[in-house]
């Protein structure tokens, strides 16, 4: 049986490393393509037979030569900061936009089997909705939540004129090993680690009464590959747990894992933050037949590991 050819944009990036991993596991050709602008190839450089195309998204030749032949496709590669799409929204535009058009003219001219899109819960805005569902409405607050749903509509569009299939999964807080805590807009959960593991304050923005429906990077490499290979040919579908936690409750969690003596400072609020966050996954279960299997502080504890195994020490 021929091997199954899989291309991952943004693929040297946290969450695109863990799916590489994933397919490679499963006996794939695994196609990465990435400029190394989030990523990094020591993300990958343990993975035996990845084949690394150095570019972006936004190199229309690039991603149709790299796409030829191609299955799947998972596209990761965009601009992914909140604060970085306000203050750069024409690079946002650019990159997220610009490069998923690239993507789907390649996925129509090479005859992809799917496109799997990286979306996010972001498409919500502050609806007061909770849990959110693929039906609630949306009303994203930045250049980055705007460009992610841009995407599923795109999707749509050409499913229904040039017969692409694509699911848009939009993840809600993923968090695991690989997770950049150096990034100037990293998230939470690598921050408060890196910092409890060092006894270190532990920022929190805001009064960190926010909730935020966390998953692990396990979860939604499983919800991807699911995405991929399920007969479903267009569609939206949340990547959760359908749980929420306060930023305040983690942050005291990660403190209790660690055995830390870090205190945790509040500071304002950031721009385009959203209150509360919680997600419905009946539909991601009933028709992709997803469900996320590791509990968060099972989750943490590995992350935890992996930090300390990459020199992050107490």
């Amino acid at each position: 049986m021929n091997k199954k050819k899989i291309v991952i944009t943004g693929g040297a990036g946290f969450i695109g490393s863990h799916i590489a991993e994933a397919w490679l596991e499963k006996g794939a050709e695994v196609h990465i393509i990435d400029n190394l602008r989030t990523g990094f190839l020591s993300n990958i450089e343990k993975l035996d037979g990845i084949i690394f195309h150095n570019g972006s998204i936004t190199d229309k030749e690039l991603v149709f030569e790299a796409t030829k032949d191609a299955d799947y496709l998972h596209h990761l590669a965009a601009v992914i900061s909140v604060p970085e799409s306000i203050e750069n929204p024409e690079e946002c535009i650019d990159i997220n936009v610009g490069g998923l058009i690239n993507i789907l003219e390649a996925a129509k001219v090479n005859k992809i089997k799917k496109v799997v899109f990286s979306s996010s819960a972001a498409v919500y805005g502050d609806n007061p909705e909770l849990p959110k569902s693929i039906h609630s409405p949306v009303f994203p607050k930045s250049t980055y939540g705007i460009t992610k749903l841009d995407g599923e509509f795109y999707l749509k569009m050409y499913h229904e004129q040039f017969g692409v299939n694509g699911i848009a999964l939009r993840y809600f807080n993923v968090f695991g090993a690989r997770q950049n805590p150096a990034s100037q807009y990293a998230a939470a959960v690598p921050i408060f680690i890196t910092k409890a593991l060092k006894d270190e304050d532990i920022t929190v923005f805001g009064d960190g009464n926010q909730t935020r429906d966390f998953i692990y990077v396990k979860d939604v490499v499983k919800a991807n590959i699911l995405a991929a290979e399920s007969e479903i040919e267009q569609g939206t579908y949340n990547v959760a747990t359908g749980e929420s936690i306060t930023i305040n409750d983690l942050a005291r969690m990660i403190v209790d894992i660690t055995g830390s003596n870090s205190k945790i400072v509040h500071l304002e609020e950031r721009p385009g933050d959203i209150k509360h966050s919680a997600a419905s996954i009946s539909e991601t279960i009933t028709e992709l037949g997803f469900a996320p299997e590791i509990p968060l502080k099972t989750a943490l504890e590995e992350t935890i590991r992996s930090y300390k195994s990459n020199g992050i020490k107490e």
